[in-house]
């Protein structure tokens, strides 16, 4: 994997860039004083220094006995546990504290990024709990595979209307499926009959979806897929 992608996960767990290129080095070389650090990064002893002391704070190094200071990197799994853990702690703590908010109906939503969106879908995936109708081309619905069979597990109707029969038996056996015509990059999605989610995914940052908890916009969109599994069913008995 190249060294950027590394640096831009690590970032993730809340490291800034340099500190980040500066746990690298220490994982990758071992113990390491400040002046070896920036020896091997070409980053100032100043802003190392600083940079090593916040890696410390964090959990992301350790301070090596000796006559020198050298620092030692924390290993991955367990830097990212740890973080793991203590955010989980938090997001218990928010949950439990932050204020109620007004119930109010969901208008007309656009989530925009692939990222977001596909976070959405998943989302939209595990919060159901009766019915799931979902029309996608088979390599996303692919990509979904975990979430579909969860969906599954939790005794959810599950319907998916896609182009390509599918690679996972219990998807293809325990899902209502219909196999159509290409599908291109149009992923729409309706839970419980409550909320649906439609657009085009290109995999891209432009990318933006419509999502909502409209009621007539949802009873519209939930008869165009259902004549669309009509229109399957009629195509496939003239073959």
């Amino acid at each position: 994997m190249e060294e950027s992608s590394i640096l831009e996960k690590l970032c993730l767990f809340g490291m800034t860039r340099q500190e980040a290129n500066i746990y690298l080095c220490l994982y990758q070389c071992g113990e390491l004083t400040g002046y070896e650090v920036a020896k091997q990064t070409g980053i100032s002893r100043s802003n190392v220094y600083s940079a090593l002391s916040s890696l410390a704070d964090r959990g992301a190094a350790y301070l090596a006995e000796g006559s020198t200071s050298k620092y030692i990197a924390v290993p991955i799994e367990e830097f990212c546990n740890n973080k793991i853990r203590q955010l989980n702690t938090e997001k218990e703590f928010l949950l439990k504290n932050i204020p109620t908010i007004k119930s109010q109906e969901i208008g007309y939503l656009t989530i925009t990024g692939y990222k977001n969106i596909k976070d959405k879908v998943i989302n939209m995936l595990r919060e159901a709990r009766l019915r799931v109708y979902l029309s996608a081309s088979a390599s996303f619905i692919q990509e979904l595979e975990e979430e579909l069979l969860e969906t599954l597990a939790r005794k959810n109707k599950l319907v998916l209307i896609t182009d390509q029969v599918l690679k996972n038996d219990v998807l293809r056996s325990e899902s209502v499926c219909y196999i159509g015509e290409e599908k291109g990059n149009s992923v729409r999605l309706i839970i419980d009959s409550s909320y649906a989610l439609t657009g085009e995914l290109l995999g891209k940052k432009e990318d933006t979806c419509l999502y909502t908890g409209q009621e007539n916009f949802i009873r519209i969109f939930k008869d165009a897929l259902r004549n669309e599994m009509r229109l399957i069913e009629l195509t496939k008995g003239e073959k």
